[in-house]
């Protein structure tokens, strides 16, 4: 070993580390050592000796990671134990990595021969296992919580998964996954030496299918669940506008074929974590007196018992708050919006207290209310908050319906309003609103304290499912650990993920995602491409290369983007590749080597692409509005003022 001398940043971080092993306690990145979890805190740890793997970037990112030891080789074999509450979702997943890093034999249950790792995984929150490694157990972790601890115990090979229940051993495996192989990387044949101590912000953290317009396919359903569950988001709302068994025929049984597709949906979630809730909106008809309407919506929800279905809501956004449906209701509560209030706590009340009390394993309700966005105190509000059984979760999208900013106090205050469990409804990035765009740009504007102080974050998303991936990530990302959370950094790590190992693909996704920016969270319009066309027009040094280069990427991106969303973005893709067309051949009108004939062709090319929104209005596709289009014009511009045709 080369001698050489130890910097005193790195021998204080040693002794720091020695003591965090000694004392059996883990470390903050400062050398504290919280003995509970402390809302937003995470850490990270000095860099390790070279001679030490590191492990690579996680996420959603940990809140406690200490490395220390040499790195543990997975072998041509391992061993899987897994106590009596581990699932086979867990097992699976565990299985799986090893098989990646190399293992081409996984035995379950058997002991380990001499040499061969072994992992360990416990979904009781108890602490035997992780003795040899001198680490806290996961006991006091919030729901979901896990430690995972790798390195060797007398020499051998050991991997300990510790949940403080059956869901956190499980995401204890989905870190493990990541250790073996990496976002955007291959698998790797060996194992970083690490002690993780990890836990969820918020205890929900999800998607709410909740968007006007075409729904997703059952096929894009079943991956979201999947990536749900790989990136620890544990719920999915079922909510589509367009399902006609959820508003219009709310009253009427799924035909069987249907009903399978919810019973296969409900099954891959629960063996993913993630709480399937079936949401059902009665609003635009339900008749809140009417007896034989709160039978009907029972009887509706017992169907989806039946199909495996655990949770429930009954949206009530988006209705006229200034009709009844029924003269009856009228009769009943009488005139305003707080009569409104009180009949549909009747009716939610009845839900919980009929149907879900007397079901062992149901959780309880949830409501969208009529009023569910702002702070400002309504007669409504009031109404809802005083009579509304106090189990039932309410949903709220912000202070506005699409909220370009949430701070923690408007959700303690809305939270206070409403008077009950408060679950945010965030309408990012869903585009009905906007059918033209894509909105892939960062998910920001939330403050870093708000998981904490809201029972849980759903995320709206886009009509195209896989265009939704980077930002679902991103939500992933921050309602786990929000003190961690970098948007930027999160977003690139969401596009590899649907880039899946393909940097050309990587690349493409990059360069498309600037051009689709722009949206209430950040209205700064393709930054990055912005920033080369300044530079171009200014005569940088190298800026009309790296201008072209970046154009070329994006006028190839037909044939480099991810096969899934080229399939369900395509307006947007062929769009994005006119216009880079078009602003290559305004560059070369510019140097002489083209024509104004092309420049045109290709921007009415561009022009040429649209959309048909969920009210039936065709839609001019925008891409790089503002950059592109502009860039084009000025282009044309100047060739006229030069002397060539308009």
């Amino acid at each position: 070993m080369r001698a050489f001398r130890v910097p005193t940043a790195l021998l204080l971080g040693f002794v720091l580390g020695l003591v965090c092993v000694l004392s059996a306690r883990a470390c903050t990145a400062d050398g504290g050592s919280p003995a509970a979890p402390a809302d937003g805190g995470t850490t990270r740890t000095a860099p390790a000796d070279g001679a030490r793997a590191a492990p690579p970037a996680l996420w959603p990112p940990p809140r406690q990671v200490q490395r220390g030891g040499e790195a543990v080789r997975i072998g041509t074999s391992a061993a899987v134990h897994g106590d009596a509450g581990t699932d086979p979702a867990t097992l699976q997943e565990v299985v799986r990595s090893l098989r990646a890093g190399g293992a081409r034999q996984v035995r379950i249950g058997d002991a380990p021969k001499s040499g061969e790792l072994l992992v360990t995984v416990v979904s009781d929150g108890t602490a035997d296992a992780l003795e040899p490694f001198a680490v806290q157990p996961p006991t006091g972790l919030p729901a979901g919580g896990y430690v995972l601890a790798v390195g060797t115990d007398h020499g051998e090979p050991r991997a300990v998964l510790a949940g403080t229940d059956r869901a956190g051993a499980f995401h204890a495996a989905q870190t493990l996954a990541q250790l073996v192989r990496p976002v955007g990387s291959t698998a790797r044949t060996t194992v970083p030496a690490v002690r993780i101590r990890d836990w969820p912000a918020t205890a929900v953290r999800g998607v709410v299918e909740g968007f006007y317009g075409k729904p997703w396919t059952h096929r894009e359903r079943l991956e979201q669940l999947d990536f749900a569950a790989r990136w620890k988001l544990n719920t999915y709302l079922y909510s589509p506008k367009d399902d006609a068994y959820l508003r219009a025929r709310w009253r009427d049984p799924y035909p069987e074929n249907q009903l399978a597709e919810l019973r296969e949906l409900a099954r891959r979630a629960a063996s993913g974590h993630v709480s399937f809730v079936y949401a059902l909106s009665p609003g635009p008809s339900v008749c809140y007196s009417s007896a034989s309407d709160a039978a009907a919506l029972v009887r509706k929800f017992g169907q989806l018992w039946d199909a495996g279905v655990r949770a429930f809501a009954v949206p009530l956004d988006d209705i006229d708050i200034n009709r009844w449906n029924c003269a009856r209701d009228a009769a009943v509560y009488g005139e305003g919006r707080g009569a409104v209030g009180r009949a549909q706590a009747d009716l939610l009340n009845a839900v919980q207290r009929r149907f879900l009390d007397s079901r062992p394993g149901a959780a309880p309700l949830i409501t969208v209310p009529t009023e569910y966005d702002g702070t400002r105190p309504s007669a409504y509000k009031s109404a809802l908050a005083s009579a509304l059984d106090r189990r039932i979760t309410v949903m709220w999208t912000g202070p506005l319906v699409v909220s370009p900013a949430l701070r923690t106090e408007q959700a303690r205050e809305a939270a206070r309003l409403y008077a009950h469990p408060l679950l945010v409804w965030d309408n990012y990035p869903a585009n009905d609103y906007t059918a033209d765009r894509l909105l892939l740009g960062p998910y920001e504007g939330r403050e870093l304290g708000l998981p904490g102080a809201v029972g849980g974050l759903t995320a709206n998303p886009m009509n195209q499912a896989a265009a939704s991936g980077p930002a679902l990530f991103s939500v992933a990302a921050y309602t786990w650990n929000p003190a961690a959370y970098r948007p930027a950094a999160a977003l690139d790590a969401g596009l590899a993920v649907l880039a899946a190992g393909d940097d050309e693909a990587l690349t493409a996704l990059r360069a498309f995602a600037d051009v689709n920016h722009a949206s209430r969270l950040n209205a700064r319009r393709a930054p990055g491409l912005a920033a080369l066309t300044t530079a171009y027009w200014r005569g940088g040094a190298g800026a009309e290369r790296a201008l072209r280069e970046r154009l070329t990427v994006l006028a190839g991106v037909r044939g480099t983007l991810p096969a899934p969303l080229r399939r369900s973005a395509a307006p947007w893709v062929a769009c994005a590749s006119d216009w880079a067309r078009a602003a290559l051949a305004a560059m070369a009108l510019r140097e002489g080597t083209g024509t104004r004939a092309t420049v045109l062709a290709h921007r009415e090319a561009a022009r040429s692409h649209s959309v048909t929104d969920w009210r039936g209005r065709t839609r001019t596709v925008a891409v790089g509005t503002g950059v592109l289009d502009a860039f084009v014009a000025k282009a044309l511009d100047q060739d006229q003022r030069s002397g060539g045709q308009p």
